[in-house]
């Protein structure tokens, strides 16, 4: 019997694990038990199998890279360092809806993204999550106006498509991780930051936040991943499985998270936490003065991959 380790280490970690947990049932039901997957968090992982050296989840790749751990599931702005292409996904109102971008992730143009990466790293990617869906900004000030985002500063996933973006509209962006937004706003060093619906309450922004400016710039997205050098030993039918596996565990991923929205902004109403919605002229205005983003990356990436998105039904 094969063990796989899947260590788990970004919120909201409860959604992770259903979907971990759901690709692990399939496949032990499906291989008889040769094949058992064992889902743990950093602290489980650290727990049972690390030495006293502390394990954050910037090591997860290098865990993988030198066969500790099987697999795992990380932002795709982290794999923008692989495979710069993985950076298109942050484009600003890239995906019309979440058809276009199931169409987009599980198509010809997602696989090609995962090929990417397994071409320049020890990652086989298997399927993209969400993490949370379209992004949102928590923070202490409403953004009613695109006018209102001049001088905001904003902390923004490490993505240099990220700066663009919010610089384009007059922001100040604050590279830095999601679970530094908390003790950022209470230093003042910023005023909001970059999140998702689902990690609002499990992160504890609401602590620090008044209000959700549900912006819908762009999608949060993770993919799940194994190492390359262990993928590649094993038969090709147990890879089918696997393949098909983490995309049936992603899209029920996905809807889970669409689904946590309504649940949130629910409890925000009750808990006098305001939600923000720009009108339709005032996110035709974000939208328009984020064309520039499209210009400048247009060469960036592999070409004719960002006109490729736009034209996939």
């Amino acid at each position: 019997m094969k063990t796989i380790r899947w260590v788990l280490a970004h919120e909201p970690i409860d959604l992770f694990l259903r979907a971990a947990n759901r690709f692990s049932q399939k496949i032990m039901a499906k291989t008889n038990g040769q094949i058992n997957i064992e889902v743990m968090t950093l602290s489980q992982y650290q727990e049972k199998y690390s030495t006293k050296k502390k394990i954050t989840k910037h090591d997860l790749l290098d865990l993988m890279e030198t066969g500790e751990i099987e697999m795992s599931q990380m932002y795709t702005t982290t794999l923008g360092k692989f495979n710069k292409d993985m950076f298109v996904l942050d484009m600003p109102f890239l995906f019309r809806s979440h058809d276009h971008a199931a169409s987009v992730l599980e198509g010809q143009i997602g696989q090609s993204l995962m090929n990417g990466l397994a071409d320049k790293s020890n990652i086989q990617g298997l399927a993209f999550t969400y993490s949370g869906g379209y992004r949102m900004i928590a923070a202490t000030k409403p953004i009613n106006t695109v006018a209102d985002f001049k001088g905001l500063k904003v902390r923004i996933a490490k993505s240099p498509v990220a700066e663009d973006s919010f610089l384009a509209v007059g922001a100040v962006p604050v590279p830095m991780e999601l679970e530094e937004i908390n003790s950022a706003i209470g230093a003042d060093l910023i005023d909001g930051g970059e999140s998702t619906y689902p990690r609002f309450y499990s992160m504890k922004q609401n602590e620090v936040s008044s209000y959700i400016n549900d912006t819908q710039h762009s999608l949060f997205l993770t993919s799940i991943l194994v190492a390359k050098n262990f993928w590649n030993k094993l038969d090709p039918a147990i890879q089918k499985l696997m393949s098909e596996a983490a995309v049936i565990a992603a899209n029920i991923e996905r809807k889970e998270s669409v689904d946590d929205v309504k649940v949130i902004q629910d409890k925000c109403k009750q808990d006098g936490i305001s939600v923000v919605t720009l009108n339709a002229d005032e996110q035709a205005k974000f939208k328009a003065a984020t064309e520039g983003v499209y210009t400048k990356y247009e060469n960036f990436f592999t070409a004719g991959l960002i006109q490729k998105i736009k034209q996939t039904h």
